[in-house]
């Protein structure tokens, strides 16, 4: 397994990822990433993360093929004694594969990172119907300590 910063040949891959939760059941473990058209937005975002030193893409890698990704935002803070925080977004690993670790490592590997960095705290967000993500974020010591609130801009 490798473990290591994403780059643009990973993209589809990673997109594939994202898309899979939307085109199976949540939790049915079926199938490989989901093809997915790289779109002129995807490769703007995916540039932009590429370019921002206070972001990272990170992806899970063996034989060649992505079985998953994680995105690490950076966040400056005056709360926590000004001490920097990580976010944690995408989070996935391919259904297939779910179950054998590999998320846990992945989740090892940011933390690890974050703490590099100085981050005094870790937080995500998941969306409601990820009941089985939510079991895995608390087996690895996460906290339900907020409520999360959204805005649809567009």
């Amino acid at each position: 397994m490798i473990f290591r910063t994403a780059t643009r040949q990973d993209l589809p891959a990673v997109l594939g990822l994202l898309a899979q939760d939307e085109a199976e059941p949540v939790g049915s473990g079926a199938g490989a990433a989901v093809p997915v058209e790289v779109t002129e937005a995807h490769e703007r975002s995916f540039a932009a993360i590429e370019a921002d030193p206070r972001n990272e893409m990170l992806v899970l890698v063996e034989d060649g093929t992505v079985l998953g990704c994680l995105q690490l935002t950076y966040i400056p803070g005056l709360g926590q004694g000004g001490q920097d925080r990580a976010l944690v977004e995408a989070v996935r690993i391919r259904a297939d594969r779910r179950g054998g670790g590999l998320g846990a490592g992945l989740m090892e590997r940011a933390v690890e990172r974050a703490r590099e960095r100085g981050c005094g705290l870790m937080q995500l967000t998941s969306n409601k119907r990820r009941g089985a993500a939510h079991r895995f974020y608390e087996r690895l010591g996460f906290t339900r300590s907020h409520e999360g609130f959204k805005l649809p801009l567009v």
